[in-house]
């Protein structure tokens, strides 16, 4: 009881109610306009948090900020390619300028072209590289700088795959060095990090229906589908089916928020059981 009593003093819990609160809070989201980015941005603007969604594609970034400030939800779009120093600095620029500050960095950002090494070219090699390693690499750099320049912390979400830690199929050995590469690199920025208060994570997706799943499944053939759509039912998977983008947004809304304040340098499988076969 004394201990009960000790603790709640000098604790300061938060109570439950305040746990997922992000009020006040700035997140960007790298790829945030689709997929399984745009269910991370939907749940952190839902919580409270301002949101800058960094896309390459324009017009698909205007029609998900109208859909998401249409339920009131504060969120700003910045037409970036994470490849690209400069436009990472603009990135965190704008965001800055926008909301004040940076508290929740969320790399989602990839592409998985599906392709078999004996076909693999140099360039399609360092396409993969350069967007979903390289890109981490460049947001976490600046990022982190304006986190530690504030001095208040924060939350850097690095959306990894379960092929960082065994491959899915053949195809995907780009892809596959890439997140190995991200995991890596997640893990020694938790070291150095985290005397600055701020928090390195992975969340490692199964297999999820987004839009670029359902084209690679139908050879190009679906060019859209629902922004949640129901799970399709998947063979060697435990659960029985695939996940849908808001299986890893819930996730994103755990490691950003207080519930994951004794976390660095973890990385969340999200995969329905599919790993267990």
């Amino acid at each position: 009881m004394l201990l009960l009593i000790y603790i709640s003093k000098h604790m300061n819990l938060l109570p439950n109610n305040k746990l997922l609160d992000l009020s006040g809070k700035t997140a960007i989201v790298t790829g945030g306009t689709a997929g399984i980015g745009f269910g991370i941005t939907a749940r952190l603007a839902e919580a409270g948090a301002n949101v800058v969604v960094a896309n390459r594609n324009a017009e698909e970034a205007a029609k998900a900020i109208e859909e998401l400030t249409q339920k009131g939800y504060k969120v700003k779009a910045v037409q970036a390619d994470v490849s690209l120093e400069e436009d990472v600095k603009k990135l965190i620029h704008e965001t800055e300028t926008a909301f004040g500050g940076l508290d929740i960095l969320v790399n989602n950002a990839g592409i998985f072209p599906f392709t078999l090494l004996k076909d693999l070219t140099s360039e399609q090699f360092d396409k993969v590289i350069s967007i979903n390693l390289r890109g981490v690499f460049l947001t976490m750099k600046y990022g982190s700088e304006l986190m530690i320049k504030q001095g208040r912390g924060g939350k850097i979400i690095n959306v990894t795959s379960i092929d960082s830690l065994h491959p899915s199929m053949a195809g995907l050995a780009a892809y596959d060095a890439s997140k190995h590469g991200v995991w890596g690199f997640s893990k020694n920025a938790a070291l150095e990090l985290a005397k600055h208060n701020i928090w390195v994570n992975g969340i490692a997706p199964g297999g999820v229906m987004t839009q670029g799943v359902a084209a690679m499944q139908s050879g190009g053939k679906i060019t859209s589908i629902e922004r949640n759509p129901e799970p399709p039912k998947m063979e060697g998977v435990a659960m029985g089916r695939m996940g849908v983008p808001d299986d890893i947004g819930k996730v994103a809304l755990f490691l950003a928020s207080d519930m994951s304040s004794y976390m660095t340098g973890v990385q969340v499988v999200v995969d329905g059981g599919y790993l267990l076969k």
